[in-house]
């Protein structure tokens, strides 16, 4: 809860949560009633055969299993004799006729048979379990199913190794395995962290089975053992799968989607960022109307960055006006209209006549979740498609099984924070083990955030399929150019990426469609064997396809630990140094520009190069690129279709299949062949130019296209301006080799031959240095200072070594030298810096090159790294408000400079008042907050007065404390609004850096405005 002058649109919308929580239906938790005792189905008493349909009795309960396919099977349990079926066709599609079966009696048991599974009934009491036609068991009931009045129990032996995975959207966790925990299944409205919204009765086993429970009534599963099973209703009703292969569990996947329905194939603009926003009547923004949307996009427009629809109407009450004509501008604009569906679907028909083509679904229509929910995505899918030729693409916060099919999930409203970045990282991943192929979050959330979190947040979420930006609730909108530089060009860079990776997310998209697994995936899905992707070990990174290793940084800092790669070889994506896996990296150099990203040994990447803002930019002469890592035998098969329409669904579509031969390790030839695109589709491309990027670390001696061969240029700028050739580039990457050609005939395979060359990692594994820098270098503005870069040699010396350093306009850099640096050693070098005396304070990202010779070739070396620029410290006292800030985090608004904490915007505060006292000068926050500043151990002492705002009228408590370089040197006691004044006196002498926090201590932010009054610097 926000103070009590901070409700406004938050109130109505908390309000209408609390009323749906109170009508929402099932409930939302399976527990059963501790005076409730259990039932236990008892011996079997008869059984029939009917085809593949098998009956056992025992006693009134009767238990029904059905086949489906060979590996797929339903079983039922109707405690008093009676079937029923509450999701009737809503969820299990028709799957046509069933498996050929057998039967036999064993004496003890009844064995069902499909060629793949055997089901035993065991008679005395009524229990099941499940082999493969091999004799291996899969799973094994440790009772028989058991019932209350209210709720119903399966109980399952647990494997000394057994993973669980699944449950649908679970906030802060899923891609690890849910063994030993309780995972409820329900709508709770609960979208922080421990919250499960779009939650899904289906979970996966690591022994290569799941289970889905065909109900809408709330489950809990408890992981522990025996692993217990519960929906919250007097009927048992599940379908079981085997899954076959190494794959086992993407196997399961796809079973429970071809069941379930397969996740749909978004339009390619639903896979561009969205943003949302109201602009009728907005009271945070002051008057607007609908056709101010046009304005907005108009600046993605004008800062060159990709953005694929708008929602004009999310706010409550917000509607909209001039539809058709805002809808036009959009598209003029290269976006799509989208609308926010508060109060249901009834205008659905004319709206998309009009022109929108998104439909969010929100509680406020669709909260009671479960059959109402998935209602909801099938009709707003459905309305989208029956009034136009688009496909249907819509979004909610609470769906169930099924939705699929129909829509995105994504994980409901938050406030942006390092915390909400680091529970967000395990949410996406472990849904997809559900077939949820498209889930996401908004980006920094819809309140909080600063740009720093904005900036780290979107980066990461850029590797996510889809994701929207949502603007009016918090202190400033949403859009990635709101904090001006560096953080748009960094938002740029990343909304640009995932744009020119969209033919990779794409083709992903469609192999949704066949296998049910999406894009995003926990290290446990692809590398199951591996018993660190089951843990924590994995659980803050994830993979997008089976290439991009994702580890993004959820702190406030510059350096990433605990990388966890597993088996293979893994190439740092922006300095191109390999790793072997597995193994753990640490001290991974992340300046706020740089997402922690690696790709596997063997990709071979489709990109859309050139820098694109839209995929609308493609001409019919637009030239695909091949990112390209060669190692042994690889391929990708690239999915096209127009793109928008649902001709795609008729066969109108085409693939292309890359195949690429390599070394597994060191020197040779690379071999990559293009095969010729198959099949049709409106504005195929039958002719365009390629451009391979091909990372092998060494020049080839030669290039040839299909026999032909290439010239080889003699420069970077060279290479630019031609039409087709190569060139190899060592300063990037570690080395690349760079391959154009002409337009070449799409309907035509053809190959490239590089020859001696090598695989991804060079001729001679390993042998460029590679460099780092501490973390923590300071420089002052105006001042000339030194950056410390180490350098490390690879498996080979590294000689006659040159760092330097690519600094800002204004900076000057010298350059660092060094002899030799034996193999495996580390040696640090100074770079003289001085940056101007205007320098913005603040962290700023260098680049860090080493060019060098090893293993008989000149290479080159580079790394990101992040120094922060101080200003000057303090000469004479000095009041807390008049410094600079190098951090100030708030919980609510921005923190002000002799006022207390305002509203959404700066200096909306008030006179600071402490018991009756006014004062000029201090700061005022609203917990959690946490101000820095820079002392350069030029002060003695700190002094305040301490409090709670007296505009609060008794509200609120928190602690005040008081940090410096790291170190906690004096916390309060618990203040509250009654509290008197706490008087601050902390002797901070040496230090360089101070915090200042306040801090939430009750878990409600109610009134929580910490006044530092008089807070003031003594300094020499």
């Amino acid at each position: 809860m926000r103070s009590p002058t901070r409700f406004r649109r938050a109130a109505v919308a908390a309000a209408l949560l609390g009323l749906l929580a109170v009508f929402a239906g099932p409930g939302g938790g399976a527990a059963q009633a501790a005076d409730d005792p259990a039932t236990t189905v008892g011996d079997v008493t008869d059984f029939a055969a009917e085809g593949s349909v098998y009956r056992l009795t025992a006693g009134k309960a009767v238990a029904r299993v059905s086949f489906v396919s060979t590996e797929t099977f339903r079983l039922e349990l109707a405690p008093e004799g009676d079937f029923t079926d509450p999701t009737g066709k809503d969820i299990v599609l028709p799957q046509g006729d069933p498996p050929r079966t057998k039967w036999s009696d064993k004496g003890d048991r009844y064995e069902l048979s499909t060629s793949q599974v055997t089901l035993r009934a065991y008679k005395s009491p009524l229990r099941f379990a499940l082999y493969r036609a091999d004799g291996t068991q899969v799973w094994a009931e440790s009772k028989g199913l058991s019932w209350t009045k209210d709720a119903t129990t399966q109980s399952l032996a647990r494997g000394a190794e057994e993973q669980y995975y699944g449950a649908g959207m679970q906030n802060g966790r899923g891609n690890t395995s849910h063994r030993g925990k309780k995972v409820e299944v329900s709508v709770d409205y609960n979208w922080d962290d421990g919250g499960h919204p779009n939650s899904v009765p289906f979970y996966l086993s690591s022994e290569g089975y799941g289970v889905f429970r065909n109900t809408y009534a709330p489950n809990t599963y408890d992981f522990a053992e025996p692993v217990t099973a519960t929906a919250k209703e007097q009927r048992f009703d599940a379908y079981y799968f085997a899954g076959r292969g190494g794959d086992a569990a993407k196997d399961v996947i796809g079973q429970y989607t071809k069941l379930t329905g397969k996740p749909f194939l978004p339009p390619i603009y639903g896979l561009e960022i969205g943003d949302a926003d109201c602009y009728l009547h907005n009271a945070n923004q002051g008057e607007r109307h609908t056709l101010d949307s046009l304005k907005v996009a108009d600046e993605y427009l004008k800062h060159d960055m990709p953005n694929g629809w708008m929602l004009v109407n999310d706010g409550y009450g917000c509607g909209y006006e001039d539809l058709a004509e805002t809808a036009k501008g959009l598209q003029d604009r290269d976006m799509q209209l989208g609308l926010w569906t508060e109060d249901g679907i009834d205008q659905i028909a004319d709206q998309v006549k009009a022109g929108q083509r998104v439909a969010k679904l929100d509680v406020a229509w669709v909260g009671d979740g479960y059959k109402k929910a998935l209602d909801g995505c099938k009709d707003a899918y459905k309305g989208i498609e029956d009034n136009s030729d688009a496909r249907g693409f819509t979004w909610a916060p609470e769906s169930w099984s099924g939705a699929q099919r129909c829509g995105v999930q994504w994980s409901g409203d938050q406030s942006g924070s390092w915390e909400y970045i680091r529970w967000q990282i395990p949410t996406y991943a472990g849904a997809t083990m559900s077939g949820m192929a498209y889930t996401t979050g908004d980006v920094d959330g819809i309140f909080g955030g600063s740009a720093k979190t904005y900036a780290r947040d979107l980066q990461w979420k850029s590797f996510l399929p889809v994701t929207m930006t949502m603007d009016g609730w918090a202190a400033e909108d949403k859009q990635p150019f709101r904090h001006g530089e560096p953080y748009t060009s960094i938002n740029r860079k990343y909304l640009k990426l995932h744009e020119a990776l969209l033919p990779y997310l794409y083709s992903y998209g469609h192999e949704a469609t066949e296998t049910g697994v999406g894009a995003v995936r926990p290290l446990a899905l692809e590398y199951p064997d591996d018993p660190k992707a089951a843990t924590d070990a994995a659980k803050y990174e994830f993979l997008t396809g089976e290439d991009f290793l994702v580890a993004p940084v959820y702190k406030d800092t510059t350096v990433r630990d605990d990388i966890y790669l597993p088996k293979g070889t893994w190439t740092d994506y922006w300095s191109g140094r390999t790793y072997q896996g597995p193994t753990t990296v640490d001290g991974y150099s992340a300046p706020l520009d740089t997402l922690p990203l690696f790709v596997k040994g063997g990709a071979t990447v489709p990109m859309w190069p050139g820098g694109i803002r839209s995929y609308k930019d493609r001409t019919a002469d637009s030239p695909l690129a091949w990112d390209i890592y060669p190692q042994g035998k690889s391929s990708f098969e690239l999915y096209e279709d127009d793109g928008e329409s649902r001709q795609h669904r008729d066969g109108k579509y085409a693939t292309q299949r890359a195949d690429v031969e390599a070394p597994r390790s060191g020197a040779g030839d690379v071999r990559v062949r293009i095969g010729a695109s198959k099949g049709e589709f409106s504005g195929k491309q039958t002719k365009r130019p390629y451009a391979f990027t091909l990372h092998t670390g060494d020049a080839p001696s030669r290039v040839e296209l299909s026999g032909d061969r290439l010239p080889r240029l003699a420069s970077k700028e060279a290479y630019e301006k031609a039409e087709r050739g190569w060139f190899y580039d060592r300063d990037d990457r570690g080395g690349v080799v760079k391959v154009k050609t002409a337009a070449l005939r799409t309907d035509r395979s053809f190959e490239l031959e590089l020859d001696d060359t090598s695989a991804v990692g060079g001729a001679v594994p390993g042998a460029s240095a590679a460099l780092s820098a501490p973390a923590g270098q300071e420089l002052g503005a105006g001042a000339a200072g030194k950056v410390a870069v180490d350098v490390t040699a690879g498996t080979r010396d590294a000689t006659g070594v040159d760092v330097t350093l690519d600094v800002p306009k204004g900076w000057t850099a010298g350059t660092a030298h060094a002899d030799r640096v034996e193999a495996g050693t580390t040696r640090r070098v100074e770079v003289a810096v001085t940056p101007p005396k205007d320098a913005d304070p603040g962290e700023q990202p260098l680049t860090a090159t080493a060019r060098h010779h090893s293993a008989g070739q000149d290479r080159t070396a580079t790394q990101r790294i992040a120094v922060a620029v101080m200003p000057p410290a303090p000469t004479a006292d000095t009041w807390a408000s008049d410094m600079v800030w190098l951090k100030s985090a708030n919980g609510y608004g921005p923190a002000e400079r002799d006022r207390s904490n305002g509203e959404s915007g700066a200096e909306d505060g008030h006179t600071l008042t402490l018991a009756g006292k006014t004062y000029e000068k201090g700061l005022g926050t609203h917990a959690d907050s946490a101000i820095e500043v820079y002392t350069g151990g030029k002060c003695a002492r700190f002094t305040a007065d301490a409090g709670i705002d007296d505009e609060i009228n008794g509200y609120g408590e928190v602690a005040f404390s008081v940090e410096a370089d790291g170190k906690v040197l004096w916390t309060s006691p618990k203040v509250t609004g009654a509290s008197a004044t706490v008087p601050v006196d902390v002797d901070v002498s040496g230090a360089r850096h101070v915090e200042l926090k306040v801090t939430d201590t009750n878990g409600s932010k109610s009134g929580d405005h910490g006044d530092w009054a008089a807070a003031k610097f003594s300094c020499a």
